[in-house]
C-alpha cells in the first residue's frame, strides 16, 4: 500500500514505515502529524483511488521524529565587465516525519 500526498507544495510517494522530510517546522517530536491532501491511493489489492484533486476522506498519519537541514544552496550573481560580484546562500529547515499509517 502506497499514497502520493501533496505536502507543502512537493508531491511525495510514503508508504507506512518510511521517513520523508517536509519542509517547515510542524511540530514538537513525537507529535502526531495529518497529511489530508492525498492525490492517490493504491491498496495492497491493487485497487487505485485517484482523488480530483484531493481522495476524499482519506488521510495520512506521521509522528515527527526531529529537524534536520538541508544541503546549503549558493546564489552567485556577477555582471561581465562591472566588477559586480555577489554570493548570497541559505539552508532550509527539513522536518522528518515517520509515517504510520493510511486511512482511507
Amino acid at each position: 500500500m502506497y499514497a502520493i500526498i501533496q505536502a507543502r507544495g512537493r508531491q511525495l510517494k510514503v508508504t507506512p514505515g518510511a521517513i520523508i522530510e517536509v519542509d517547515g517546522r510542524p511540530g514538537d517530536i513525537g507529535s502526531e502529524f495529518n497529511f489530508d491532501q492525498v492525490l492517490l491511493i493504491e491498496k495492497d489489492a491493487g485497487d487505485i483511488l485517484a482523488g480530483a484533486p484531493f481522495v476524499a476522506n482519506a488521510k495520512v498519519i506521521g509522528v515527527v521524529d526531529g529537524e534536520a537541514r538541508g544541503p546549503k544552496i549558493r546564489v552567485f550573481k556577477k555582471k561581465r565587465r562591472k566588477g559586480f560580484r555577489k554570493t548570497r546562500g541559505h539552508r532550509s529547515f527539513l522536518t522528518r516525519v515517520r509515517i504510520t499509517d493510511i486511512q482511507v
